[in-house]
């Protein structure tokens, strides 16, 4: 019997261990993971409303200590705003700006910041019902296997 999985969203941090509000960010998404991957794998034959409302959350976890490609940070500008500029990199006043000092020193991406690939949609810095927002809305998925 063949299985085919469905793809999980990808969830990237942008992560600084240095950083505590970094590390709190990492704490969420690796408990709020593993609840999903628990809640996934229980008992089929038994009651599970509550793993319905529960699975939407099944995502895969992408944690970089880099900073985003040239790409990746013009994705988060357009999911977060161009307005955002100063929160994404340090002292920039717009995206060109924002490209540049990146470039002068990696240290200037301000980490935290979790993005929704899959959906367009970023948390900047550690705001925890912000990001459990972000996650708690990611598309329900009926299952993790089709046969």
């Amino acid at each position: 019997m063949l299985r085919f999985h469905k793809s999980l969203d990808v969830i990237t941090l942008f992560h600084k261990p240095s950083s505590a509000p970094s590390m709190r960010v990492l704490t969420l998404l690796k408990q709020t993971a593993a609840t999903a991957s628990e809640t996934a794998t229980e008992d089929q034959a038994g009651d599970h409303s509550h793993q319905d409302r529960r699975q939407r959350t099944d995502f895969e976890l992408n944690v970089t200590e880099e900073p985003p490609t040239s790409d990746q940070l013009r994705s988060i500008f357009e999911y977060a705003g161009a307005k955002k500029a100063g929160d994404i990199v340090k002292g920039a006043r717009d995206e060109a700006d924002a490209m540049k000092k990146l470039k002068e020193s990696v240290e200037n991406f301000q980490r935290p910041v979790t993005v929704d690939w899959n959906n367009g949609r970023t948390v900047l810095g550690d705001n925890e019902s912000e990001i459990l927002k972000l996650i708690n809305t990611l598309p329900r998925r009926e299952g993790q296997q089709q046969e």
